[in-house]
C-alpha cells in the first residue's frame, strides 16, 4: 500500500511539487532579497488607492493567497520589518488591520517582476499545457 499511495497520491505530489516550485522562485529571487511568498504578499498589495477599490485587509490578502490570518500576519510583519509595507488599523474597525506597499516596497516590487516573469516564462516553457494546468488547479483550490 505505501509504494501505491507514494506512487499514486495527488496531495503528495502537488505538495512536492508546490516545494519544488518555491525552492525555484526563492532561488530566482534572492537577488532582490524576496522569497517566493514575500513576492507574492507584496503583489498582492500592488493595487493603487482609489475609491472602489477595496483594501487590502488581513483576511482578504489570506483569503487571496490562500493563507491563514495568523501566517499572513507572520510573513507581513517580516516585510514591515524591513519597511516594505505598513500596517494600519482600518477606520471602521481598529481591529482589522489595512496591509499598503511603502515606496521601498514598490521598489522592490519592480525589481523582482522582470526576475518573476523570467522564471515564470522559463517554467512555462517546461509544461505541455499551462493553462490547462492552470485551470486544472484552480478546480481544486476553489473546492477546499
Amino acid at each position: 500500500m505505501t509504494v501505491h499511495v507514494r506512487d499514486h497520491c495527488l496531495c503528495l505530489h502537488v505538495q512536492r511539487t508546490a516545494r519544488a516550485l518555491a525552492r525555484r522562485f526563492d532561488t530566482a529571487l534572492k537577488p532582490v532579497g524576496l522569497t517566493n511568498g514575500q513576492f507574492s504578499l507584496l503583489m498582492s498589495l500592488n493595487r493603487p488607492i482609489a475609491p472602489g477599490v477595496p483594501l487590502a485587509t488581513v483576511g482578504s490578502v489570506a483569503h487571496l493567497l490562500g493563507m491563514d490570518r495568523t501566517t499572513l500576519t507572520a510573513a507581513a510583519r517580516v516585510l514591515y520589518g524591513r519597511g516594505l509595507l505598513t500596517l494600519e488599523p482600518e477606520p471602521e474597525d481598529r481591529r482589522s488591520k489595512i496591509l499598503r506597499l511603502t515606496l521601498e516596497g514598490m521598489r522592490v516590487l519592480a525589481a523582482a517582476t522582470p526576475i518573476w516573469i523570467r522564471e515564470h516564462a522559463r517554467l512555462e516553457g517546461e509544461l505541455s499545457d499551462p493553462p490547462r494546468l492552470r485551470r486544472e488547479l484552480a478546480k481544486l483550490s476553489v473546492a477546499s
